[in-house]
């Protein structure tokens, strides 16, 4: 477990950017993936299948992430876990989401994740 997970970051970084050729290069070809947002359960067994099919339903091309507001690290028994938040707005306003999420890593790639999403909230600065 390494409680500064550079590849923790920079996934949060590319789904930022939703930069999919990105999160590929960071996830294992064969990633266990499953998720939890405010309506619905998510799965996918490659990151082609989570690039393709997952994160184009999470940000959709009228969701602009302005900026990743915060990044927390940690890990708990053989497992890191991450923190982040993004600030952007859509045609709906200004909102913020959180996700956090479990993962481990094989060979500088993350290979099985979990991450559990807030959904998006209006922005309170707002």
């Amino acid at each position: 477990m390494d409680e500064e997970s550079t590849v923790g970051r920079e996934f949060a970084e590319a789904l930022a950017r939703k930069d999919g050729d990105r999160v590929i290069e960071l996830l294992d070809p064969e990633v266990d993936f499953r998720g939890l947002t405010p309506r619905r359960a998510w799965e996918a067994a490659s990151a082609q299948a989570f690039v393709a099919e997952v994160m184009p339903r999470w940000f959709e091309d009228s969701d602009h992430v302005d900026e990743l507001t915060h990044f927390d690290a940690g890990g708990f028994a053989d497992r890191n876990s991450i923190t982040y938040g993004f600030r952007g707005h859509n045609d709906d306003g200004p909102f913020v989401v959180e996700q956090q999420a479990y993962f481990t890593e094989r060979d500088g790639r993350i290979d099985w994740i979990r991450v559990l999403c807030s959904g998006f909230r209006p922005d309170p600065r707002q």
